[in-house]
């Protein structure tokens, strides 16, 4: 049979009926129908060949173009192929292959955290890429303008993307393509994309003050942020009915969603995730009784302390500061 055939992947798409097709260019050794094949990481046996006039061939070799059938998956344009003898080493080399690309994007978008800046400044991050969201646009150009203004000689801050409202799955898609922190003003990430930032380790940093904001990032480009403090989102509640009570005054009555709401913890009145409030709560209830905590999927009573402008399908965020050990 001589040698076996190898080359690159003109273009590959992917057919409703027949699966993915790719078009080849043998390049070297002979290319035969039933071989098994490696495109980047995609293996198959070739099924079907055709050649540039749509003619069924059952072989192809040096500098001609063939479509073929049988791989597992779409290779990308430009992928090398090879026929080889053994599927197991195939699948090894196709897995290898995959972990070397993963490995390739995750370090060329190296996450960038407030906490390290300084260390990753000093192994040549030239650009703080940052992502604002903030209730109003207003705030939001006052951020950016206070922001990019520490740029310096080492790094500059750049703002690759701002907008009113609140932090969403998008953002945080952005943010890991880009290497980017994300900036929330006087907002917050909704459920999909809290869980989105876990899962990718985005760094988002919420603020109520601009000059606090400043005041982080300048700290963290000269390697003097030292957070004592720890913010841990202990749960969340929806909030379904709005009563007055005589004596007591404004109860919402509310489902926890996650988690559990605190007695004694802090917490945020969220409006489409923009702060509306943040404080405490004045009472806790289940029923009539006064109770210290309330687990995920049971109701409860709530007054907030000093505040009564609470409205049906406003979100409670419940949360506690810790202390971080040094």
């Amino acid at each position: 049979r001589g040698i076996s055939g190898k080359g690159c992947v003109l273009e590959a798409r992917l057919d409703k009926t027949r699966g993915p097709i790719a078009t080849l260019l043998v390049q070297n050794g002979t290319l035969h129908q039933g071989d098994l094949i490696i495109a980047g990481t995609a293996v198959g046996r070739v099924r079907a060949m055709t050649d540039d006039r749509g003619h069924s061939v059952k072989e192809a070799g040096p500098s001609v173009p063939v479509e073929i059938t049988g791989l597992a998956e779409v290779p990308q344009a430009g992928d090398e192929f090879n026929a080889v003898e053994d599927e197991r080493m195939a699948r090894t080399l196709a897995e290898q292959r995959r972990q070397k690309a993963k490995d390739e994007v995750f370090s060329a978008n190296a996450k960038v955290s407030l906490d390290d800046l300084f260390a990753q400044i000093s192994e040549g991050v030239k650009d703080l890429n940052i992502i604002i969201k903030a209730d109003v646009q207003g705030s939001v150009e006052a951020v950016k303008q206070s922001l990019e203004k520490l740029s310096n000689a080492e790094v500059r801050v750049r703002t690759i993307h701002s907008g009113v409202g609140a932090i969403t799955e998008n953002d945080v898609m952005l943010a890991g393509i880009d290497g980017a922190i994300i900036i929330g003003f006087n907002v917050r990430p909704d459920a999909k994309a809290r869980d989105a930032a876990n899962r990718d380790g985005i760094d988002i940093r919420y603020y109520r003050v601009i000059y606090q904001a400043i005041e982080d990032i300048e700290k963290a480009m000269k390697g003097m942020l030292t957070p004592e403090f720890r913010e841990n989102v202990i749960g969340h509640a929806e909030v379904r009915n709005v009563f007055k009570i005589t004596g007591v005054g404004i109860v919402a009555g509310s489902y926890v969603t996650d988690g559990k709401l605190q007695r004694n913890a802090q917490v945020r009145l969220l409006r489409d995730n923009v702060v509306v409030y943040e404080g405490k709560l004045s009472s806790l209830q289940r029923f009539k009784d006064a109770v210290k905590e309330v687990a995920d999927g049971y109701e409860c009573g709530v007054c907030l302390e000093n505040y009564t402008d609470i409205k049906e399908g406003d979100v409670i965020e419940c949360f506690v500061m810790e202390e971080i050990p040094r």
